[in-house]
């Protein structure tokens, strides 16, 4: 077992109050450590002025630097990224601590490999994806993916311990050469006591709702195409979004010129304030496009629906549909218009006819049973102990120090 008032060191360009899965995850994360009686100390960024008001996690000390984001908020791009893992290394040099946790993106884990590496302190790599995989996607030149396959080839190789969400992700890992004795697959979640049937709905009207990022590998426009097919049909129904993302300008560009008026925005909210919009919906929507490198992956989204006991739409690639359909979620269609359309005739029906309510609690209990979130960070927390009893092997052969014991804190 860790020994009492370990310190452990959290390192992310994302951390609670800013609203993304990976916040979630390492708030979490956080908690579950000070529950276990650990220091924990958070390197992270400023939050952008949209994000809400949530109070730090009680018992963690979190320090804040200022980056560059681009228009929406976001440390998105490469000049983003080093204006926050630059000034990292020298923060983690500055900083005592027993073990680190890293979160993606690569460029974070290499810094704090770098400074664990000059401290002699095992790294825990947490991987939510593949960051190889999304470069290639987007279509980057070969350049750039070759170098982003060597970044996170040296974190995985460097890091005591690597955490995956899925298993899919765990397949990508070991084909990126990390030691699939290293890694722990320890699944995605929700904080089921947010997302809640209890949770009081933001609207009575109809309307199907998006929540969170809108990226190019989502591409959300399909739920607004598919939409503008049967809008005449049913002329009290929405389309509300919420969240920001790379592709919001042409979704209200899309919008305006498909079904104008119909279609609202409603900016990045807290995550109560997101539960309560999923609560009020007909289903709550979930796309990804297939055949770009994110077919392994499952969106929180679902989850977050999930625990709610609101449908789920999900349009996209197996994987995330595997999901849907082996929890009865909801639906899961092909990522095209028509059959988005469909599905979301069939469950305006069941929003109206009752049968939407009437599967609330089953689904809600299959997430608090199999997605909380509080059980993945407790999994994570685990793993995290597991590293320093058995730091000094797993080191050597990592980057060829051994833990200098010596160098130890004293609690």
């Amino acid at each position: 077992m860790m020994t009492r008032h370990t310190r452990v060191l959290i390192a992310s360009r994302l951390f609670p109050p800013e609203v993304s899965a990976g916040a979630f995850r390492l708030g979490a994360l956080a908690r579950a450590l000070v529950r276990r009686g650990e220091d924990v100390t958070v390197l992270t960024s400023r939050p952008p002025k949209h994000a809400p008001d949530i109070a730090d996690a009680p018992g963690t000390e979190v320090r804040r630097w200022p980056v560059l984001r681009d228009k929406g908020g976001n440390v998105r791009g490469y000049v983003q990224y080093m204006s926050f893992d630059v000034p990292l290394v020298f923060r983690l040099l500055a900083r005592r601590f027993d073990v680190a946790i890293a979160e993606s993106p690569p460029t974070t884990g290499l810094a704090v490999v770098i400074a664990a590496f000059l401290k002699r302190r095992p790294v825990a790599y947490y991987a939510a994806d593949v960051w190889t995989d999304g470069v290639i996607s987007m279509g980057a030149p070969t350049f750039v993916v070759s170098v982003m396959r060597m970044l996170e080839r040296t974190v995985l190789r460097r890091s005591a311990a690597i955490i995956s969400v899925s298993d899919e992700v765990t397949e990508r890992l070991i084909a990126l050469d990390a030691e699939p004795a290293r890694i722990t697959t320890v699944g995605n979640g929700i904080d089921t006591e947010i997302f809640t049937p209890d949770a009081e709905p933001a609207e009575a009207d109809h309307y199907f709702v998006y929540t969170g990022t809108m990226s190019e590998w989502q591409q959300p426009e399909v739920f607004i195409r598919a939409f503008a097919e049967l809008a005449d049909e049913a002329p009290e129904l929405k389309l509300r979004f919420f969240g920001q993302g790379a592709v919001e300008d042409d979704l209200r560009r899309i919008a305006e010129e498909l079904v104008p008026g119909r279609v609202e925005f409603g900016g990045v909210v807290s995550p109560a304030e997101s539960a309560g919009w999923i609560r009020g919906a007909v289903a709550s929507l979930v796309s990804i496009v297939p055949d770009i490198g994110y077919d392994f992956a499952k969106p929180t989204k679902t989850y977050a629906a999930a625990a709610v006991g609101t449908p789920v739409l999900f349009a996209g690639p197996a994987a995330g549909a595997e999901l849907v359909r082996t929890g009865t979620l909801g639906r899961a269609v092909p990522f095209e218009s028509d059959a988005v359309a469909s599905a979301m005739r069939e469950l305006l029906v069941e929003a109206r006819d009752g049968t939407r309510e009437l599967l609330r609690p089953r689904r809600s209990a299959w997430a608090r049973d199999n997605v909380s979130l509080t059980a993945v960070a407790d999994r994570v927390a685990t793993a995290i102990c597991q590293v320093l009893p058995t730091a000094a092997g797993k080191l050597e052969g990592a980057s060829g120090l051994a833990s200098d014991s010596s160098e130890r804190p004293i609690s």
